[in-house]
This record gives structure tokens, sequence and C-alpha cells, in this order.
């Protein structure tokens, strides 16, 4: 991990099973319920629920500042916290609260290389038992809009074609031919089928091996740059609902180290139901 731009934002499954107990990291398991968790978990790991506690209930929206400053506080964690996340889906929902803790600055949050299925596949071993957890005082910081994309950024490239968009999602969701991954054609729900003009599709799965670890550096720059994607011009990825492309924004800006990248949350659902919106297939 050593030739990553950032090597300090990613842990092994080695480093956790030595470092769980340690006073100052807090291990965060985030999927998309509380269902896996709930089964068993690494030993001294809290849960959260992408659905209920990492957005706006009320309107279409990530935690507000004051929400995440209460959410992450009532995990323990300080401003001074390491931060030790993983999850399920290769660390899809973990990859969303790496990005909503760097939009609201904490310093030291890392993922977990591998992320819940790793853990599992290594026979490592899983607690029921949910920690007792002490709140701390932490203060939000921010928030840093220069990784995040919304619908007027995104409008703006499709006309000036001055950055990158990177579509991370199937190419049947590309083309238009479904509209969601299997099994989710009902929720989080889009009018129209297709990609933003201009996007390259590099899905997601791409960046990781089958273990669910990333792939190396070289691996990484011939799958980003031999579709030109760059570090020469910012870039915007997207999704269906913004937790795939958290994922590749993550891959972009601390494994490969492009200095600007967005990641734009309103994604496909928010596109493919905007008015009068250019849309490719």
């Amino acid at each position: 991990m050593a030739d990553y731009a950032h090597p300090e934002t990613l842990v092994t499954t080695d480093w956790v099973a030595q470092h769980k107990g340690d006073p100052n990291v807090r291990l965060v398991e985030v999927d998309v319920d509380t269902k896996g968790y709930d089964e068993g978990h690494v030993e001294g790991a809290v849960g959260v629920n992408w659905q209920t506690q990492l957005q706006d209930q009320l309107i279409r929206n990530i935690s507000s500042k004051a929400q995440f400053e209460k959410l992450v506080g009532g995990l323990g964690i300080g401003n001074d916290t390491t931060a030790i996340l993983y999850g399920d889906n290769n660390n899809w929902f973990a990859a969303w609260l790496f990005w909503q803790f760097k939009y609201y600055g904490h310093k030291d949050v890392r993922l977990m290389n591998g992320g819940r299925k790793k853990w599992i596949e290594e026979g490592r071993e899983l607690k029921k038992e949910v920690p007792k957890i002490s709140p701390a005082t932490y203060k939000a910081q921010g928030p840093d809009d220069s990784i995040r994309a919304y619908r007027e950024q995104v409008l703006e490239t499709t006309k000036k074609k001055d950055r990158h968009l990177v579509d991370v999602r199937s190419p049947d969701e590309f083309t238009g031919k479904i509209l969601a991954p299997p099994g989710l054609e009902g929720k989080e729900g889009c009018q129209r089928g297709g990609h933003i003009p201009g996007a390259k599709n590099i899905t997601w799965s791409k960046a990781v091996q089958e273990d669910g670890t990333f792939k190396s550096v070289e691996e990484l720059k011939a799958l980003y740059e031999g579709q030109g994607v760059k570090a020469d011009k910012e870039t915007i990825a997207y999704c269906r609902i913004g937790e795939r492309s958290s994922h590749t924004w993550y891959v972009l800006k601390y494994l490969l180290g492009y200095p600007k990248v967005r990641n734009y949350d309103g994604s496909w659902t928010e596109w493919g139901n905007l008015i009068n919106v250019p849309i490719d297939r």
C-alpha cells in the first residue's frame, strides 16, 4: 500500500486486529442497514445505518453539520480520534462516510482495505456485543464544497467539457438498458435511463480485486488513464445515489492522488429526473 498517494488513509485487516482496542481508535461499520452488523462485527466496532443516519430524513441531502456532529460525537469520536471505517458491498457506504468525514474536515479517517468481506473471508472473529460508548464532543469544520459536485456544475461541464466525468455504474445502467441494479428498481428511482453526455463508463468494481481490496497503483492508473481520465483536469464521479461514486472518488483522490476530484452525490437519481437536461445512451 506504500505506493498509493495517501497510504495513511488505508489500513489492513491485520492492522485493525492489532489496534482495535487502542483508546484513540474508533472502528465504525457502515452498511446500507445494520442487519449485518447485528449478526456479527469486528470487536469494538459501532454500527452506522446509511439509510437513516447518514442522510437528512426530511430533504434529500447528506447530514447537516449539526446532524453530523451529533452522530459522530455519539459514536464516541472526537476531533482527534482516528476513525477506521469498513462495511459491506466492498466499502461502498464506508467510502460514503469517509467522504462525509472529509466534507466536514475530519483529519484522521481511514478505510479498512477489503471491508467486511475480507475480514470474514479470513476467518476473523465477529462479535455480537454492542460496545458501550461514552459520547464525545465533536466540532465539524467546513463544509468543504471542493469535494462535492452539484447539478449546476455538472450541467456546466456538459457544455464546456472542461472536466472529466466518470460514470461508475454498470454498463447496462450507463446505456439506459436498466434504471437500477437488479433488486433495486423500485428504490430511489429515476424517470430516464442513460448517462451524462461526455462521461466515461468505468465501473467502480474494476478498481478492486476479488477479495475486495484495492488494485495496485499501476493497475489503477491503467484503468483510468486508459479511458483518458487523468490528473490534468478536475474529475466528477457519479453513480445512481452517490455511494459507489464515493468509492471511486476515494480511489482517484487518495490512492492515485488526483488533485481535484468531486463526488456528485445527487447522481443519476437526480439527473435522470431533471427536466431539460441532456442525456446520452
